[in-house]
């Protein structure tokens, strides 16, 4: 395992530190990088207007995400714990902004699963050459309603994953990391010219897809796209805390969070380059929410050339993308278990595995045969009723995460203090310093921003 050489060289408290710099961007950008780009930020893209969206989100993941990596990053290096721990560092009665984090991330983990063990089915239907009929929608309801057929699939992403993370995430996982990460670019690149060049209409959606229309412009639209930068970076999960435990001191944060952020988003936005041309080439309907890849796409690759092919790539990309974020966020429950409890990293594994598994049945039963439970979201307008998915995918990323990530910026700037987290990012200015404007978004801007995102869930501001 390779160790820190430099003078900065510190306790690693039974961390082992990533292999190489390579390897730990691949990682990061893997755990950020999964079906919150590429199903989750195209409909959200489309319904909020295409451009103006695209537009909204990359400044906001200049000004939240990509210094949000930065800080979570320093956290994780400076205490070499979990993320409860890391944030009880310098005073322990804030482990609860880690437990919080794990909290979200262990119930996204029960619906990602699920989602996740879809696009196996849908990957393997492919393979096998499947017949999908003329209407997509039976198809997929007809699948996602059964009792049994969908745990089954999740159950072997869960194992999988399991038995990888048996070893460290810091040993197979980095080098499984490292091979499916850059195919998984090559594979979206191949999709998004076979969208542009296999219908004429697709130029017109990839316009579309680009070109701001400002009268799109409203809270709702920024909310929806300030969220998704929350769950498509992972901000708010306590990833980069966790991966940041295993930084060697000569990694430059500064450097690795603007490579993850770059790849994160570079994802993101071919993902809509494939989808939303093929959608508007195909002149079919973009449906949201979990639907979207599988309703939709299905449609798609069945009415144009070589569109069997593509499809067969296309969910290839999308389990390699299911996968890399799985053994990041399986990686923080287990971490804190392990250290918690004091067993061993397999029980841990194990116990976590089991956990999420469980929660997942209940999800993927809430699209079967418990379709018809309703549970109350309240807000400002009295009280609204979702179904178990929808409710969980509503608390986490519109009220943990940037519930999380406000209280990160708080324990920055008032109780870690901007001296010593600028002491932890640059290793006393080697890499630089931290500036006025940087300790303003912390302080002001991405306070404000996650303000508005849970005041807008709960109906105060449109």
């Amino acid at each position: 395992m390779k160790k820190s050489e430099t003078t900065y060289a510190p306790e690693t408290n039974g961390h082992d530190l990533w292999n190489s710099r390579f390897g730990y961007v691949m990682v990061a950008a893997g755990a950020a990088i999964g079906l919150g780009n590429i199903w989750r930020f195209p409909y959200l893209a489309y319904q909020g207007g295409g451009g103006i969206f695209i537009l909204i989100y990359i400044i906001v993941v200049f000004l939240m995400g990509y210094p949000m990596i930065q800080a979570e990053s320093a956290i994780g290096r400076y205490a070499r714990a979990n993320v409860a721990d890391s944030f009880g560092k310098i005073r322990k009665r804030y482990r609860f902004i880690g437990w919080i984090a794990i909290l979200c991330t262990v119930i996204i983990d029960m619906y990602y699963v699920i989602i996740g063990g879809w696009v196996v089915k849908y990957f393997t239907a492919y393979i096998t050459g499947t017949d999908f009929g003329s209407d997509t929608t039976v198809y997929f309801n007809e699948f996602t309603s059964s009792t049994a057929e969908p745990l089954i699939y999740a159950a072997i992403l869960v194992i999988f994953t399991s038995i990888m993370l048996f070893f460290g995430i810091t040993n197979l996982v980095e080098k499984v990391t490292k091979v499916i990460m850059p195919f998984l670019f090559i594979l979206l690149v191949v999709c998004g010219i076979w969208a542009i060049f296999s219908s004429p209409g697709a130029v017109d959606g990839l316009k579309w897809y680009l070109t701001p229309d400002f009268s799109k412009l409203s809270i709702k639209v920024f909310a929806d796209a300030a969220t998704q930068v929350l769950f498509s970076i992972g901000i708010g999960w306590g990833i980069f805390v966790t991966l940041g435990a295993s930084l060697p001191h000569e990694n430059n944060i500064k450097k690795d969070a603007l490579w993850i952020g770059i790849c994160d988003t570079t994802v993101a936005l071919l993902s809509g380059f494939v989808i939303i041309p093929s959608a508007f080439g195909a002149n079919v309907d973009m449906a949201s929410g979990p639907s979207l890849i599988f309703i939709v796409m299905t449609q798609i690759f069945g009415r144009l050339p070589g569109g069997h092919i593509i499809g067969i790539l296309f969910f290839m990309a999308l389990i390699f993308a299911v996968l890399s974020t799985l053994f990041t966020v399986f990686e923080i429950p287990i971490k804190w278990i392990e250290e918690t409890l004091h067993i061993s990293r397999r029980k841990a594994t194990v116990l976590v595995s089991s956990v999420i598994f469980a929660g997942g049945i209940i999800v993927s039963l809430g699209f079967g045969i418990l379709s018809e439970v309703q549970l109350p979201w309240f807000d400002i307008h009295g009280i609204s009723y979702y179904n178990i998915y929808s409710w969980l995918d509503t608390f986490t990323a519109y009220v943990l995460l940037p519930l999380g990530c406000l209280l990160t910026c708080f324990y920055l700037s008032k109780i870690w203090k901007f001296p010593q987290f600028e002491k932890e990012l640059t290793k006393d200015g080697r890499d630089g310093r931290l500036s006025s404007f940087q300790k303003l978004l912390y302080a002001v801007v991405v306070p404000v921003m996650m303000l508005i995102v849970i005041l807008n869930c709960y109906g105060f501001i449109h």
